[in-house]
């Protein structure tokens, strides 16, 4: 799979059946990984993540990998800029259950799909097109079991 386009690779890997809820899915994945990392690690993420998501004419799948990880809703994406991290004690601690309920629940996740598959397709797609140093970078943040459904994918 190293060579398909981006989103066919979370298609697959995922079982979703639409190219849609694969983008849909990976920007909320991706919304949830930069909440738990500095701007400037997210920043270096993004710099790595510039090319297209899907060789197609269809004008709403025309845009980078780096669009989906910087937020297509411009709110969120200034957002997740000025705030810091969400880690630590407090309300807003994202441990493994909570990534995996906004994944749930933020992305309008089909009924049929299985949300630790849906992220470790995610992860692993985004992983071919990351250097070592990245991928290690993102492992220090993410918490245990999503940290181990990273490190499997």
């Amino acid at each position: 799979t190293k060579d398909m386009p981006f989103l066919e690779k979370v298609m697959l890997k995922s079982g979703l059946s639409d190219i849609f809820d694969a983008r849909d899915l990976t920007e909320v994945v991706y919304r949830v990984m930069r909440d738990l990392m500095t701007t400037e690690a997210a920043d270096r993420v993004e710099e790595e993540l510039h090319k297209p998501v899907e060789p197609t004419n269809n004008k709403s799948l025309q845009m980078e990998i780096a669009d989906l990880w910087h937020d297509t809703n411009p709110i969120v994406g200034f957002l997740s800029r000025v705030r810091p991290p969400w880690q630590g004690p407090g309300i807003f601690k994202i441990d493994s259950d909570r990534f995996l309920f906004r994944v749930a629940n933020e992305g309008g996740m089909p009924p049929n799909a299985d949300r630790e598959q849906v992220v470790k397709a995610v992860f692993s797609a985004t992983k071919d097109e990351l250097s070592p140093e990245r991928i290690q970078e993102i492992a220090s943040w993410l918490p245990d079991k999503v940290r181990q459904l990273w490190e499997e994918a």
